[in-house]
């Protein structure tokens, strides 16, 4: 799968997308918290992504209807790996120690997340049984 990085004006936007499934330009705008984007900017970005095969639309009157063609399970997956592959030499140990010095995490956080890990890696197994 060779999914490209994203700007973070375009996560930002992908992030509105996945939580929307679908949506217009001013449904987008609609969905930021803070200062509201100018329409055309987020049209533009819209756009970008459309060329970079994050989204497609289809026309419903004289408005663009945007969906997401890559997953955010995808999206993460992949930057998840290139993080992992990048700054920790691909040793999920390595960033888990990272993880929880930087975040000052106690034993039992620790052990959560590898158990989370554990039960998720079990449920993917199975799935590809």
């Amino acid at each position: 799968m060779d999914i490209k990085s994203l700007t973070k004006a375009e996560e930002q936007i992908m992030q509105i997308l996945w939580n929307l499934q679908e949506g217009t330009v001013k449904e987008v705008i609609g969905n930021f918290n803070d200062s509201k984007p100018a329409y055309t900017t987020v049209a533009t970005v819209l756009s970008v992504l459309e060329k970079k095969g994050f989204v497609k639309h289809r026309k419903i009157g004289n408005t663009k209807l945007f969906t997401p063609e890559v997953s955010k399970a995808d999206y993460t997956k992949v930057q998840f790996g290139s993080l992992l592959r990048n700054y920790f030499n691909g040793s999920f140990p390595k960033m888990a120690s990272f993880f929880a010095r930087e975040n000052d995490l106690d034993i039992a956080d620790l052990e959560n997340i590898m158990k989370q890990a554990e039960k998720e890696m079990k449920q993917d197994h199975n799935k590809n049984e």
